[in-house]
């Protein structure tokens, strides 16, 4: 018989868990069932001798079967079912099939329960499952036929019929559930790899905006804060804070495109990271209470920008103004409170497209777990409160 492919079982495939899943089964189930029915159809045979059965063959043919049952069980159990060991099970089943005047007793044969109608089914119904179609039922069929042959030498076509009928319903009904399992375990694997490729494309979409959200945060507060303010006429000449921020404003940008920075991941102290904020804006009049407060890397860097960017709206859209900045812990998390005595203004009123307090704080602290509340109205000043539950 020529090698052919059959199922075996791969490595765990992502993409195919069904499918894998499937190969380790159709290798598990043909190993046990060839061992159990190896030893037990061994332990029958040596145990009917009557004439023509001779004691010599039996046990050489017992020994042989034996041993191959048990190799191919481990073989089967450690990597898979091969093309070989399909060929050579359907082997020796054929040639015992044909030695069955001399390997079974004439009073055992009757019935379909002799060890080699036994043996003959387990090649059957294994072949069916571990190689394709276009292989196994040709090579069911030639069991089937080499089991009438040896039947029919032994003077009982009864049996021959009977069984061979058996065995070509057993060639059947396995080789039509293991197509009808096998196209079922395709499709679901389609279907998987289909929600994969989804989530993907769904994953790799979300990181896309997220970087562009994050871009438009450090560029909305950063260069186009300060274009705004000197458009609004906050700076009407030669000034050296104005120096100073373009200065800040770069060098932020600079270091959000070093892809080659990594950035830390442990707790740091939220209250410096506040202060530092405050000092990027000092013409702006500030009181400070900040509690001794740390945070993780990634919570303390979208609590500052949200702070900065809140700050820097007092001073694009109410100069003059004084601002409150207060920190403080609570249950597990922090507290940042943002106020100011400007004019405050309508929310409502605010354009859809104004990126400010939707995005650079709202986003910010959104994107980690946090929220932001901005209370104000026409003539009550403003007041930004940043919440962020903590781990857990």
């Amino acid at each position: 018989m020529p090698a052919v492919p059959v199922r075996t079982v791969p490595p765990a495939v992502l993409d195919s868990p069904a499918g894998s899943a499937l190969s380790l089964t159709f290798a598990t189930l043909p190993a046990l069932l060839r061992l159990t029915c190896g030893i037990v159809g061994a332990v029958v045979a040596v145990s009917v001798r009557t004439p023509p059965v001779q004691a010599v063959p039996l046990v050489s043919a017992v020994v042989v079967l034996t041993a191959w049952s048990i190799w191919y069980a481990v073989r089967a159990l450690r990597g898979g079912v091969t093309p070989a060991m399909v060929a050579g099970d359907v082997t020796l089943t054929l040639g015992a099939c044909l030695l069955i005047p001399w390997l079974v007793a004439p009073e055992v044969l009757p019935g379909e329960g002799s060890w080699i109608a036994v043996l003959a089914s387990t090649t059957v119904i294994n072949t069916q499952v571990t190689a394709p179609a276009r292989w196994s039922i040709p090579a069911g069929l030639l069991v089937a036929a080499g089991y009438a042959t040896g039947a029919h030498t032994a003077g009982n076509p009864r049996e021959a019929t009977a069984h061979t009928a058996t065995l070509l319903v057993q060639v059947g009904c396995a080789a039509m559930m293991s197509a009808v399992m096998g196209r079922r375990i395709s499709r679901a694997d389609r279907a998987f790899a289909t929600r994969q490729r989804l989530v993907r494309e769904v994953l790799v979409a979300r990181t896309a905006r997220e970087s562009e959200r994050r871009q438009n945060r450090d560029l909305h507060d950063t260069v186009l804060g300060t274009l705004t303010m000197v458009g609004l006429g906050a700076v009407t000449g030669p000034s050296a804070e104005l120096r100073r921020r373009c200065a800040a404003d770069l060098r932020t940008l600079a270091a959000r495109a070093d892809t080659r920075a990594v950035p830390a991941d442990g707790p740091v102290s939220l209250d410096d990271r506040l202060r530092t904020v405050r000092d990027r804006l000092p013409a702006l009049p500030v009181t400070v209470e900040l509690a001794p407060c740390t945070a993780p890397a990634a919570v303390a860097d979208a609590v500052a920008g949200s702070v900065y960017a809140a700050l820097s709206n007092v001073v694009r859209h109410a100069p003059g103004s004084t601002a409150e900045l207060r920190l403080r812990q609570a249950a597990g998390g922090v507290v940042v409170e943002v106020a100011d005595d400007g004019p405050g203004f309508d929310p409502a009123a605010v354009p859809s497209h104004r990126y400010g307090l939707r995005e650079s704080v709202r986003g910010r602290m959104a994107s980690i777990g946090g929220s932001a509340r901005i209370d104000t109205a026409p003539g009550a000043g403003t007041r930004v409160r940043l919440e962020w539950p903590g781990v857990g």
